[in-house]
């Protein structure tokens, strides 16, 4: 295929390109006339590339996909879905990406006669959208949960207190004044921790420009100055990412809320002097945030080497009062998923032993 017909194929299936899936256009043979751009990144591969090429040499075993295309191209039915595993650039054989396959009619498009149009889903990717989907139901639950239940909590509270505070004036012997003072103390406590579910209801958003390296920069110098041993907290900036509107002391609060949980569940390598902190950010296409589509979005990974977070707990991390450590409160991050939200965006976690990476998704303009 010359440069003319890749630039004729190019404009003639240009829409495949606001797609988030795969999709490619070939013939009965597999001869690839068009890849859109969601292909070109999987495959780590410039369009050039993928359309001097065939379809059927990106797949492990492709006999099954030959018969759909074979089968869809004389007519034989019109669609047929299976599964795959696609080869991505030169990665090695384990690494293969699994891969739903769609392969539907098409018209015949002038000077190629019958073709055949191939959508790819990643199994990953379907399922981190119905992550996602429940994610957000869940965030939505537990905001008029935590509202309602603060409600009902904060009236008795300050009455408990009340109270205490006059049985103490009432009181002369010294030791049962303490009693007085204990009651003090645990309500203030409690009332701490409702004020705490209750933050990011509270306060309405300052909005301006921001950029995430800086917000990034901010949080590693308050997690340095906390863990000046044996932490180090490394950067993989993508510096091309632009500003965007948000609320800037909020994503503080949330990157920082995410950062502090890694260093807290790194606190035996921490102590050992090899714990590692990463912090990378990434520019994503075509992502559906809050079921709403965005053309770009910013990731920005939070990684560690720590022990991981418990099965048990992985599907629950964002729930508010969950918590996979000691003595925590499990606030820190429903705080940073409630703010991410607030800005129309998303968090979401991977963990294994030795790796665990929380990744932030926002949408950038």
């Amino acid at each position: 295929m010359n440069d003319d017909s890749l630039s004729r194929e190019t404009a003639d299936f240009g829409a495949f390109d606001t797609l988030a899936t795969m999709v490619a256009v070939i013939q009965p043979g597999g001869e690839c006339l068009f890849a859109n751009a969601a292909f070109e990144n999987v495959l780590r591969l410039s369009r050039r590339a993928v359309q001097r090429g065939n379809l059927f040499d990106w797949f492990a075993d492709a006999s099954l996909l030959q018969d759909a295309v074979s089968g869809v191209a004389r007519n034989a039915y019109s669609s047929s879905r299976l599964e795959a595993q696609l080869r991505c650039g030169a990665r090695p054989h384990e690494d293969l990406l699994p891969v739903h396959v769609i392969v539907s009619q098409m018209e015949g498009t002038p000077g190629h006669g019958a073709t055949v149009l191939v959508e790819l889903i990643e199994n990953a990717q379907q399922a981190r959208q119905d992550r996602e989907e429940r994610a957000l139901d869940q965030v939505q639950a537990t905001k008029e949960l935590t509202r309602n239940l603060a409600h009902e909590i904060k009236n008795p509270l300050g009455g408990i207190r009340g109270a205490a505070q006059l049985l103490a004036m009432e009181l002369d012997d010294p030791e049962m004044s303490e009693y007085t003072q204990v009651i003090i103390h645990e309500v203030d406590r409690l009332q701490s921790l409702v004020d705490r579910l209750l933050a990011p209801h509270r306060h309405a958003q300052v909005v301006g420009d921001v950029n995430i390296h800086e917000i990034c920069e901010r949080v590693r110098l308050i997690i340095l100055a906390e863990y000046p041993r044996g932490l180090t907290v490394e950067r993989d900036y993508d510096t091309s990412l632009p500003d965007f509107r948000g609320d800037r002391e909020q994503l503080i609060q949330a990157v920082l809320n995410i950062v502090q949980n890694a260093a807290q569940a790194l606190h035996a390598r921490i102590a050992a002097g090899d714990a590692v902190i990463m912090l990378r950010t990434r520019v994503a296409r075509q992502v559906t945030l809050s079921k709403q589509r965005w053309r770009l979005a910013l990731e920005l990974h939070v990684e560690d080497n720590g022990p991981g977070v418990p099965a048990d707990i992985l599907d629950r991390i964002f729930y508010p009062l969950v918590s996979g450590r000691e003595g925590g409160t499990g606030l820190g991050l429903t705080l940073a998923q409630t703010i991410a939200q607030q800005h129309q965006g998303m968090i979401d976690c991977e963990s294994e032993a030795g790796r665990t990476d929380f990744r932030m998704t926002l949408p950038l303009p």
